[in-house]
């Protein structure tokens, strides 16, 4: 009895103590801060995307709210300036520029509450060309590489971006659709489409430890071997810049700080102190740093036949099946667009006796890409 008593003892007083357990949510949580973010780099040869957002609580929305109504120029260090159009959700783009060489640039901002911010001037970086982008088929997938070199030892930062594209099907092809209370022949094939993505980690190299300023098979992505971007045909477009010393380092922290963060060996994060200043008010804190320099660029393109046989794809459309609707069913089961008709049924006269049918994102590839043929795509 006594042993059972101490027991009951222990099991009320693990109650008691976790009733009293409240969660703990630290200040700087819940702090109003809505410091500007800039994000974005001045294209010496091109056209220049800068997207300006505010920051979030850690409890907040998971998507930064776009700067609206923003004006946005380049300067040239004492010559003319250049202004960004506004497009949607705080992203501001320049027609195609040419900017000199030899001449430094900064990124002057005023929000629509009047608040001037600018960066530093900085010189133009030019940027080597790519020499290729190779890749190769390893045993659990496709690893692409990014090779370079500046034969004039000037360069020794780079970093790089991508664009992908695949081609993708529906597994059912439709030639029906509910148009104007009504069956009719589907007039577009909306079986094939093209769907992308971009680069979303920070990928950046230095040479400046090395004799020679070369880059060579530097790993861009590694695309898993089941993956549905390369079931038929896959291209990827790769950017390159080249960087200064501190352009490279402050993307190096922010790296360290957001990619390899979450187990006891990684590094601890760190104070971003970027080369934006807010003019109208010097102790605001300002996120982002605002290099320049040219782009280069080259796209290759995979198919299917260069890639082991032995490689399968994922089945991103497993859970589609083919339904029956009957014609008393039509406009109760078309009407909405939720479910879409494929083909029709017939009887042993051959008449139609209804359809099948199946769900919007099993017969329209437009739900997760787009019927237009990129202008590039071999």
């Amino acid at each position: 009895m006594l042993s059972l008593f101490k027991y009951y003892l222990v099991g009320c007083l693990l109650l008691i103590l976790g009733s009293c357990v409240e969660p703990y949510r630290p200040d700087v949580i819940q702090a109003p801060n809505n410091y500007l973010v800039v994000d974005g780099f001045i294209n010496s040869n091109g056209r220049t995307n800068i997207r300006l957002s505010r920051t979030l609580n850690l409890d907040g929305a998971n998507i930064p709210p776009g700067e609206a109504n923003a004006q946005v120029l380049i300067e040239e260090e004492g010559g003319p300036q250049f202004r960004l159009v506004q497009g949607n959700n705080g992203n501001y783009t320049s027609q195609p520029l040419q900017l000199n060489p030899i001449r430094r640039y900064r990124l002057r901002i005023r929000t629509a509450d009047n608040q001037e911010y600018a960066s530093d001037f900085v010189e133009n970086k030019i940027t080597p060309p790519i020499d290729s982008i190779s890749w190769k088929a390893e045993s659990d997938g496709l690893q692409i590489y990014a090779n370079t070199h500046d034969a004039a030892q000037k360069t020794h930062y780079y970093r790089w971006k991508f664009d992908e594209t695949w081609e993708f099907t529906t597994p059912f092809y439709s030639v029906r659709e509910y148009k104007n209370n009504q069956i009719t022949d589907r007039m577009i094939n909306v079986n094939r489409c093209w769907r992308g993505s971009n680069s979303t980690t920070i990928l950046i190299n230095s040479t400046a430890k090395l004799s020679q300023d070369v880059v060579s098979e530097f790993p861009i992505i590694k695309i898993p071997s089941n993956s549905v971007k390369i079931k038929y045909k896959y291209s990827i477009l790769v950017k390159q810049y080249a960087q200064t010393k501190e352009a490279y380092e402050y993307a190096e922290t922010l790296k360290k700080n957001t990619e390899n963060i979450g187990t006891l060996f990684d590094p601890l994060p760190t104070q971003l102190t970027g080369n934006i200043k807010c003019l109208s008010d010097p102790a605001e804190p300002v996120i982002g740093f605002v290099s320049v320099a040219s782009e280069e660029v080259k796209r290759i393109f995979i198919k299917r036949g260069q890639l082991p046989i032995f490689w399968g794809t994922l089945d991103e459309y497993s859970y589609c099946a083919l339904d029956s609707v009957e014609l008393k069913d039509v406009a109760a089961t078309f009407a909405s667009g939720l479910v879409l008709p494929v083909n029709d049924i017939l009887n042993e006269m051959g008449s139609t006796i209804g359809y099948t049918a199946s769900s919007a994102e099993c017969v329209d590839c437009r739900v997760r890409g787009t019927i237009v043929r990129p202008d590039f795509w071999e």
